[in-house]
């Protein structure tokens, strides 16, 4: 893997971060009130979601994970998130991503001692958090404990017949069965010859079986397994490393995850997150086309990103076609939408003789 200095830098300015050559653009805030949660300083809010993190956890691990989080629900990277279903699933029960310092550590027996809703589906410790490395095994845990919390309290919860964890419940339970070589309430002591997932934590139940098989074919589809470091690493619980072998070898977990009615990601997260809000010409500003963030914004208050203290005009259309905003601002300018209703629009950001477009979600 190509070496990339270990550089965070805050450009307060554009509204995001640069971690290294990873670009993120969401923002820290104060966070939120509640059982639990006081011992958390750090705080991302994605789509509606929280990804909290105690004082030690460097700030570009809090945002990597944020970046993950955003990838896997809007995995084309257009601002909006792929499900409406999940999204609202999710911030519902007002899911998050706790993030401590370490296994045991003060604060995360505080966090269980006192956290009472259910929007929490897996933790993360710093330790394990990699941005330089997203989902490698080995290196970065954030893709698999992030994809456990979004499949556990969302896609289990608004697809049953196709994700209940319970055994004879679902799609997911059928095809994990036969990817273990029968139904298995507990960890057998061997698994047969023709099993490819094989998982041998006795502290796992049927339930956490069957997330953790989850995980495996939706990476193992991305093709974030398919080098042989880790085919061999894993070998031992999981066989199908690669796109190619899970479809021929799993033909119905492929199956499952690929179905489009259930909008499950199909590409593997990067580290960076800031979705492209321009389609039309490109604005002369470098690599980077100024749009409207955080989107969705649920404050209703937006920066231009990908701009610096330039002047460019900013326009905002209801669905209707109706202008409901327009504006002269840079990049250091707040943009107080706060007079409009919660609602999808669409922008437009001019620039001398260059224009872009984009769609924006308050709520």
């Amino acid at each position: 893997m190509k070496h990339i200095k270990s550089l965070m830098l805050l450009l307060v300015q554009s509204s995001f971060f640069a971690i290294g050559q990873n670009t993120v653009c969401f923002e820290f805030s104060t966070p939120p009130s509640g059982p639990g949660l006081n011992i958390f300083s750090k705080y991302i809010e994605v789509f509606g979601c929280g990804i909290y993190a105690e004082e030690n956890v460097p700030d570009e691990k809090v945002l990597h994970a944020a970046a993950i989080f955003a990838e896997l629900i809007d995995n084309d990277e257009d601002g909006v998130v792929d499900d409406p279903a999940l999204l609202s699933e999710l911030q519902d029960r007002q899911a998050l991503m706790p993030i401590f310092t370490s296994d045991g550590s003060p604060g995360m027996n505080t966090f269980f001692d006192n956290y009472d809703g259910d929007g929490v589906g897996a933790v993360l410790w710093q330790q394990e958090i990699d941005p330089f490395q997203p989902g490698h095994w080995g290196a970065d845990a954030s893709v698999e404990e992030i994809m456990h919390t979004i499949n556990s309290v969302g896609h289990v919860n608004i697809y049953p017949e196709a994700f209940s964890l319970e055994p004879n419940s679902s799609l997911l339970s059928v095809a994990m069965d036969v990817a273990r070589g029968g139904q298995f309430m507990s960890v057998p002591n061997s698994y047969p010859a023709e099993a490819w997932y094989h998982y041998d934590d006795f502290t796992c139940d049927y339930q956490c079986m069957a997330i953790e098989y989850l995980y495996w074919i939706q990476v193992a589809n991305m093709g974030i397994l398919n080098d042989p470091q880790t085919c061999s690493g894993i070998a031992n619980e999981w066989e199908p490393c690669s796109q190619a072998l899970l479809e021929s070898m799993d033909v119905l977990g492929y199956a499952l995850i690929t179905d489009s009615q259930y909008k499950l990601p199909q590409n593997a997260p990067d580290g960076n997150y800031c979705p492209n809000g321009s389609s039309l010409d490109k604005l002369d500003k470098g690599s980077i086309d100024p749009q409207l963030v955080p989107n969705p914004s649920f404050e209703k208050i937006v920066k231009l990103f990908g701009v610096g203290s330039e002047i460019l005009e900013v326009e905002i259309f209801s669905v209707e076609g109706k202008k409901t905003y327009s504006g002269m601002h840079s990049g250091l300018d707040d943009i107080n939408l706060s007079a409009l209703n919660s609602g999808t629009y669409s922008y437009i950001i001019k620039y001398q003789d260059k224009m872009g477009t984009g769609k924006l979600i308050l709520q």
